[in-house]
């Protein structure tokens, strides 16, 4: 590609930091944008509460809200290095606490969710379908804060091309070639278009009282449908397998995690009506 085509293109300049103390310490967008999904997802609970749609109180909402931050953080930093720099670990398991050094995995963050309702709703004898379905209505606003996060630190972009708003990300380890700014197609699809479609679901229908756990097998199926289509134009950040990028091979189990949810949910209705 020629110099004077390049110089078409913006050159991404990462700025990790809002506020920066020393190089490695101070307030980091990523951080901001995990405290802005948590928000996010308490205040729209307790919405769902206050609109008789919910039976979480605010004192059941405080207590979900502390066992999915620790869901989302254990289960997003293990994940990453279990699915994605399984031998970095191996060899250094102290990496696991350089939490500076970033690195998080969406897969991870959801099988960390996934315990930490099993053992809210174990605790408080409630219903983990019930749960998981208000859950997954608010889950896409933090997927697309995390996202937006990613585009600013410059990481986790996307695959070389010469589509108009194509970008450098060449002070991150992109090259001097444009890229797809995948994390935006990411935060579109995963985060934006997934979280109108729930709530549409949500506030919209009685799928979440005639079929308890069918809004979570949706959201499983969409997610995953999502993460292919937006791996098509990301760069894969480790090797392949079975051909596929890790992102889609694991979506895939998410997928059938979905269908096997709405199968079940369809089940149990049928039996009611007999």
């Amino acid at each position: 590609m020629s110099g004077r085509l390049l110089t078409a293109f913006w050159v991404h300049t990462p700025h990790p930091f809002l506020i920066r103390f020393s190089e490695n310490f101070g307030i980091r967008y990523y951080g901001l944008a995990y405290l802005a999904g948590f928000v996010a997802a308490g205040w729209l609970l307790h919405r769902y509460h206050q609109a008789g749609r919910s039976t979480l109180d605010t004192t059941a909402i405080f207590d979900l809200m502390t066992c999915l931050i620790t869901g989302v953080v254990v289960g997003g930093r293990l994940g990453y290095f279990l699915l994605y720099k399984a031998e970095e670990f191996l060899k250094d398991p102290l990496v696991l606490f350089r939490v500076w050094e970033g690195g998080m995995a969406s897969h991870g963050g959801f099988a960390g969710v996934v315990i930490a309702m099993w053992w809210f709703t174990r605790k408080r004898d409630m219903s983990f379908r019930q749960v998981a379905d208000l859950v997954v209505t608010v889950a896409p606003l933090g997927i697309l804060f995390g996202r937006l996060a990613n585009f600013i630190n410059g990481e986790l972009w996307g695959k070389s091309g010469t589509v108009p708003w194509a970008i450098i990300f060449s002070q991150t380890g992109g090259g001097p070639m444009p890229r797809h700014p995948s994390q935006l197609y990411e935060a579109l699809l995963e985060g934006l278009v997934l979280f109108i479609y729930l709530q549409m679901r949500f506030w919209k229908s009685t799928v979440a009282e005639k079929q308890p756990g069918r809004l979570a097998g949706e959201f499983l199926i969409a997610y995953a449908l999502a993460r292919v289509i937006g791996e098509l134009f990301r760069e894969p950040d480790a090797g392949l397998i079975l051909g596929l990028s890790r992102g889609t091979f694991y979506s895939l189990f998410m997928f059938a995690g979905g269908i096997t949810l709405i199968a079940y949910a369809s089940g149990r209705k049928s039996q009611r009506k007999a």
